[in-house]
């Protein structure tokens, strides 16, 4: 393992309840929003800034009202209200800004038609602020006497000037609090004319003990004037230069009081390049570590049940899925671990290629294993891999949790033996009764659903066993730099030959009759179809009730004599078998099913998918149900029901809004208008953002604060170009001009440096 050279440690690291201004009630708040040390203050960074030099009176945007100048609330150029030298991603509000003493404020009318008004007044006049609803939370949100800052868009309603609905932000506090006696409003007018204002994310429970956004700039001024010298630059002097990056204590400090327009920028890139240099230090160092400390298996990749599988298969393997193997069997030779990432999308053939991998370990005597993250996937790629292996001499074995004591102790004894080749299975797998003889392939599906602490378990089942990464979710490099920085990577991208686009429509609810018209014909035609209906974790047994009921429904109703069965995750493993196996066999025309025929279902005679409730699945899901037909040389159709207002929207194209129905029509228009994964998980992760994309975090990795994927990927490109440079040139970090940054990696993440080796 990496043993990095020793560096003192930074003062950076004291608790921050030493601040002054915070103490140990502030300390517990702060605590609970992840700020534990006074470098973690200095990291909470503003969320935008609020551009003071643009500041007018009430007399002023009155006048500018009645005799409108071009330009006039912009700003004179070279100063922050003309917006000149501010980094395009930084968020810096330019409407009108008024400051003020709340003189009065007053609810009017009753229930949907109230409002709440306030009056704010400066030396030259006074203004409305208006907003309608919410007007029991805006009753007790302010004092008379406080001062604020209003910005948005002036308006006149019958002579009065008003803003409406405007961004509000505190620039006196409300009152003393007992960590802060004396607040003053002295704070608020050194933070007038001539400069920009911070504005820091806040929350009810911060802003109780007086860290609302006002009281982080106080506390903020406090730790930068006296505590920035203890903060140590970890960057060397030449990488400084080349990437033209500024110190990082300049970076703190012009991050939370820029002088200038052009100071928020820079200090904004060093903070990111260096969250991504991090991050990009630890994949490099992993991969270093795995490539040159860590010992593996050199497979023989010739392999005759790889050879005998690969001749009966009733299709031609693609070119790409055989440079696939190629590279893969390149890895198996090779003495060092394989750590592989598979990206495919749907269709494309990744579990053939899987299995033959693992046949190869098979033949040299080692067992293999095939990780999915649920049950039901399992049991559906147990399925699949039991099929393509007819005739072939390999036990596959299936270990999920819910089997039978029996079994399982049959499973369990068959894996210590040895006598179990093939392992497919769930979390179960990592349990400490499950030994295996002699573990050498490992095969993680949609691995972006297991934590890394789980990879360090799996791995600890063998001795430096290949490991195989697949995912049919294709990923944006941005987050394939992040997530699977470490692995070599493969693509499948090519699908068989023989298939045809399939072609993807919308339709709204009120053409429901229609789009079963079409199933039935198709049907009749000799094909068969697929209705799924969504199933929500939150709601899951609403909705299962729901789709039985559909399925009752429709067995009575529009497909009264046709062949219709039911498929969900709460039916018992043999009756899902059986219902499979007759769709399978085109013993069934229609099968009426939850999100359980996600992946792993190939049936090449089914061409139709409608898809009910569609503004309820996610773009990648609705991705993978559509890849569930298209399998054949017959022309296939995804049909996508949806409500109303929701279709109508997708068709006009919807705009990014942070409305769900905006965001459902988003999504549901990005399917209708291309096939391509990878411009599908291009939009959904633009959609979803990056903290969402694979629902929950990896276990002990840094989020990243300051930094976006999506947004700045061009630093993290110049980050990770960097740090594995710097990895390959002073791998142990022992160099003079490499200890700060050794103790930096070191303190920030030593638990993720404890995880190196995890897979």
């Amino acid at each position: 393992m990496t043993q990095f050279a020793r560096g003192s440690s930074s003062g950076a690291r004291q608790p921050v309840q030493f601040v002054k201004g915070i103490g140990p009630r502030r300390a517990s708040a702060l605590a609970e929003a992840g700020i534990d040390t006074l470098l973690d203050l200095f990291l909470y960074v503003p969320r935008a800034y609020l551009d003071r030099t643009s500041v007018r009176t009430v007399a002023q945007v009155r006048s500018s009202m009645a005799n409108p100048l071009p330009g006039l609330a912009e700003g004179p150029k070279g100063v922050p209200g003309s917006g000149e030298g501010i980094d395009a991603g930084v968020d810096v509000r330019r409407a009108d800004t008024i400051v003020g003493r709340v003189r009065s404020f007053r609810a009017i009318g009753a229930g949907r038609v109230s409002r709440f008004v306030l009056v704010l007044a400066d030396e030259t006049g006074s203004l409305q602020c208006v907003w309608f609803g919410g007007v029991q939370y805006w009753r007790h949100a302010f004092h008379v006497g406080e001062t604020l800052a209003v910005s948005g868009q002036p308006s006149l309603y019958r002579g009065t000037l008003q803003l409406v609905h405007p961004a509000v932000d505190r620039i006196s506090p409300r009152a003393a609090t007992p960590d802060d006696p004396d607040p003053g409003v002295d704070w608020g007018k050194r933070l007038t004319t001539g400069t920009i204002v911070p504005v820091y994310p806040s929350s009810q429970e911060l802003a109780r003990v007086g860290l609302d956004s006002a009281g982080f700039r106080r506390v903020l001024h406090e730790a930068v004037s006296e505590h920035l010298g203890a903060v140590v630059d970890p960057l060397p002097p030449d990488l400084k230069a080349r990437r033209n990056l500024i110190p990082l204590p300049d970076a703190l400090r012009l991050v939370h009081f820029p002088q200038s327009a052009g100071d928020v920028g820079p200090a904004l890139r060093r903070l990111k390049y260096d969250e991504f240099f991090r991050f990009q230090m630890l994949l490099a160092l992993k991969r270093r570590w795995v490539r040159e400390d860590l010992h593996g298996i050199s497979f023989a990749v010739e392999s005759r049940r790889a050879r005998t599988l690969v001749d009966g298969l009733p299709f031609q393997l693609t070119a790409a899925q055989k440079r696939v193997i190629r590279e893969i069997a390149s890895d198996m030779a090779s003495p060092r671990p394989m750590n592989r990432l598979l990206q495919g999308d749907v269709g494309s053939g990744k579990t053939v290629v899987a299995l033959i991998a693992m046949l190869v370990a098979v033949d040299n005597g080692y067992q293999a294993v095939f990780m999915a993250p649920t049950e039901i996937l399992a049991e559906q790629h147990y399925r699949t891999l039991t099929t393509l292996a007819r005739g072939i001499p390999v036990n596959i074995r299936l270990l999920v949790g819910a089997r039978s004591t029996a079994v399982r102790r049959d499973v369990l004894e068959d894996i210590r033996r040895g006598s179990a080749n093939i392992v497919v299975g769930t979390h179960a797998v990592f349990e400490k009764d499950v030994e295996f003889a002699r573990l050498g392939f490992v095969v993680i599906d949609e691995q972006h659903r297991f934590g890394v602490l789980q990879r360090a378990a799996l791995r600890g089942k063998g001795e430096s066993p290949d490991v195989l990464v697949m995912t049919a979710t294709p990923i944006p490099r941005s987050l394939s730099l992040t997530i699977f920085g470490d692995l070599d990577t493969s693509l499948l991208n090519e699908l068989p030959g023989g298939r045809r686009p399939i072609t993807t429509v919308l339709r709204d609810e009120r053409q429901r009759e229609d789009v079963f018209g079409f199933l039935r014909e198709q049907v009749q035609a000799g094909r068969q179809a697929y209705i799924v209906y969504p199933l929500i974790e939150d709601s899951e047994s609403v909705d299962l009730k729901a789709a039985v009921a559909h399925f009752e429904e429709l067995r009575a109703g529009a497909f009264k004599g046709f062949r219709v069965g039911l498929l969900h995750g709460r039916l018992p493993s043999d009756e899902k078998d059986r219902t499979m196996t007759s769709f399978q066999r085109g013993e069934l025309d229609i099968l009426v099913a939850t999100t359980v025929i996600e992946v792993g279902i190939d049936v090449p005679n089914a061409t139709v998918m409608v898809i009910e409730n569609a503004e309820r699945f996610g773009l990648a899901q609705l991705h993978q149900l559509r890849g569930r037909v298209g399998r054949g040389a017959q022309q296939s159709y995804c049909i996508l029901l949806t409500s109303r207002g929701v279709a109508g929207k997708a068709l006009r194209g919807a705009k990014a809004d942070p409305d769900e129905a905006q965001r459902a029509a988003r999504r549901l228009a990005t399917m209708v208008g291309t096939t391509d994964g990878f411009a599908i998980a291009e939009e959904d992760l633009r959609i979803r953002g990056p903290g969402d994309y694979f629902g929950t975090r990896q276990s002990g990795l840094p989020a990243f604060h300051v930094a976006d994927v999506i947004a700045d990927g061009a630093i993290l490109e110049e980050a990770r170009e960097d740090a594995f440079a710097l990895v390959e040139r002073d791998p142990h970090l022992r160099s003079a001009e490499h200890r700060a940054l050794a103790d930096d990696v070191r303190s920030r993440f030593r638990d993720a440096v404890d995880l190196l080796a995890a897979g």
